[in-house]
C-alpha cells in the first residue's frame, strides 16, 4: 500500500496524487490518500479530487496509516520527522520530499511507503501519464454556459491564457514566495504563440479577471472566461485543458491545465521565473516547454 498525504490547492493535490499513484502503479499496489490535515484547513476548497474527477479516491484509515508507519504515523510526529534535522530518525517508508526538483530516491521506495510534500515534476509519473490522464478525467458534465465556451474552444485555434493573482498578490507572505509573472512575461508569451500560429483566439483565465481586462491588451480575438467561481473554479482547469495551445502562470492550476492537453504538437509557454528566489525549477517544466 502506498499512501500519499493529500494538502493545498487543487493544482498541489493533482501532484501528490500523481506520484502516489505511479509509485503504487510501479510496486503493484494500491493507493490510499491521508486527508486528514484538511480538518483544520481553511484555504481554497479542500479536498477536491473526489468532487472533480473519476479518479480511485480511497481513503486512508488511522489502520491504515498504523500498518504502513507504526508510532510514526501520528500527525505530529511525521510534522517533526519531517524536518531535515530528524531524517536519519525516519522509517524507510516515510519519504519526505527533499527539495524542489526530482528526486530519484522515490525509485527505491518500498511498496508499503507513505509519500509527504508536493511531488511538483512530471518525471515521477511521466511512466504512466496515460493512466493519470485517465485518473483526472473530468467527472461532471459541464453546464449551457461552459459548454458554450467549449464550441468556440472547438472551432478555434485556442490558446488558454492563464494570470494567477489573488492570494499572490493580496498576501505579502505569498507574494514573497511566488512573486507575480509579470504584463512583460505574458507580452512576450503571446508575441511567441501568435508568430507560430495563423489565427490564435485566446482564452483569459483569472481569479482577477477586471484586473486582467484593465491591465492586459490583446490585438487578437479573445474570450474574458469569468463566471466559474468558488467550487466550480475547477472548471476553468477542464476548460483549459480543450484548448490547443497554452500560455501558463506561475500556478500548479495552469500548470495541469496545460498538461493535461494530449495534443503532442501543443505550444505551451511558462515563465522561466516560478518563484519570487532563485530556487531551482527545471524539473518543474517538461520537455518541450518554453519557458519566458
Amino acid at each position: 500500500m502506498v499512501i500519499s498525504n493529500i494538502i493545498g490547492g487543487l493544482g498541489n493535490q493533482m501532484f501528490q496524487y500523481a506520484a502516489g499513484r505511479a509509485l503504487a502503479l510501479r510496486n503493484n499496489t494500491e493507493l490510499r490518500l491521508d486527508i486528514s490535515g484538511f480538518e483544520n484547513y481553511a484555504l481554497h476548497q479542500g479536498f477536491e479530487l473526489q468532487r472533480i474527477f473519476s479518479c480511485p479516491n480511497r481513503i486512508a484509515s488511522g489502520d491504515d496509516m498504523k500498518s504502513v508507519l507504526g508510532w510514526q504515523s501520528s500527525p505530529w510526529i511525521r510534522r517533526i520527522l519531517s524536518r531535515p534535522a530528524f531524517a536519519l530518525l525516519r522509517r524507510k517508508e516515510l519519504l519526505v520530499e527533499p527539495n524542489f526538483r526530482y528526486w530519484d530516491g522515490i525509485n527505491q521506495a518500498p511498496s508499503e511507503s507513505y509519500l509527504m510534500g508536493y511531488w511538483q515534476s512530471e518525471k515521477y509519473f511521466d511512466d504512466y501519464a496515460a493512466t493519470i490522464r485517465s485518473d483526472f478525467a473530468f467527472r461532471r458534465p459541464l453546464d449551457s454556459l461552459n459548454e458554450n465556451i467549449i464550441q468556440k474552444i472547438e472551432e478555434s485555434d485556442a490558446v488558454s491564457l492563464h494570470i494567477r493573482r489573488g492570494d499572490y498578490a493580496n498576501n505579502p507572505k505569498t507574494l514573497a514566495v511566488h512573486g507575480l509573472c509579470s504584463l512583460d512575461y505574458y507580452r512576450a508569451a503571446i508575441e511567441h504563440v501568435s508568430s507560430r500560429i495563423e489565427s490564435p483566439h485566446f482564452f483569459i483565465f483569472s481569479d482577477d479577471i477586471e484586473w486582467v481586462r484593465q491591465n492586459l491588451t490583446l490585438d487578437f480575438p479573445c474570450e474574458f472566461i469569468d463566471h466559474n467561481k468558488g467550487r466550480e473554479s475547477y472548471k476553468d482547469m477542464q476548460l483549459m485543458s480543450l484548448c490547443k495551445h497554452h500560455i501558463i502562470a506561475n500556478s500548479s492550476f495552469s500548470w495541469w491545465g496545460a498538461w493535461l492537453n494530449p495534443l503532442p504538437e501543443k505550444i505551451v509557454v511558462a515563465p522561466k521565473k516560478w518563484f519570487a528566489d532563485d530556487r531551482n525549477v527545471s524539473d518543474l517544466i517538461p520537455a518541450g516547454w518554453i519557458r519566458l
